[in-house]
């Protein structure tokens, strides 16, 4: 089973990812409780059967200092979706400074995208507004709940209300 779980925090908020052998331990050792199952699949016992844990709630509250994502190159391709942020390429992809460092850009989140070694040599030492190319979309520095959903492999539905509280009506 490579499925993940969804850890929340007693506060119903997200704090990690993982796996069912695990939940299910906190679970049964009355650490969490057992919010979403996954549907029509259960852990088989010689003598009981267990629903398998999709959203877990760990019951003491945990305190955890402002979470915020590394910037990595990694990172910065995860959340550019490993595509140019000029051509939608998926091949020969570095980093770009939208500032280039000699104009005075820095490393940040929303100064580095993802691009293709093309488009990079094509705009060069220039600020992007020195060239005809337009970015696909604006670089920002992803939130830990989006770095969250974009790294646990297949988000599956019973974390998006967990997830994307806005979007989909607060479950608390």
């Amino acid at each position: 089973m490579n499925r993940k779980v969804l850890v929340l925090n007693q506060d119903y908020s997200p704090i990690t990812v993982c796996t069912i052998n695990r939940a299910f331990l906190l679970v049964y050792l009355n650490k969490a409780e057992l919010i979403n199952a996954a549907k029509n699949t259960f852990l088989r016992t010689v003598s009981k059967s267990f629903p398998l844990p999709s959203v877990i709630r760990i019951t003491q509250y945990v305190n955890i200092p402002y979470r915020s994502v590394v910037l990595t190159r990694y990172n910065v391709f995860k959340r550019d979706g490993n595509a140019c942020q000029y051509c939608g390429s998926t091949k020969e992809l570095t980093l770009d400074h939208v500032i280039p460092k000699s104009k005075g850009g820095k490393s940040t989140w929303t100064n580095l995208v993802t691009a293709c070694k093309k488009c990079n040599a094509k705009k060069g030492d220039f600020k992007l507004e020195k060239t005809d190319m337009k970015l696909k979309s604006k670089p920002v520095k992803p939130s830990y709940t989006m770095f969250l959903r974009s790294n646990s492999g297949n988000c599956q539905e019973e974390w998006l209300p967990y997830l994307n509280p806005k979007k989909h009506g607060s479950q608390l």
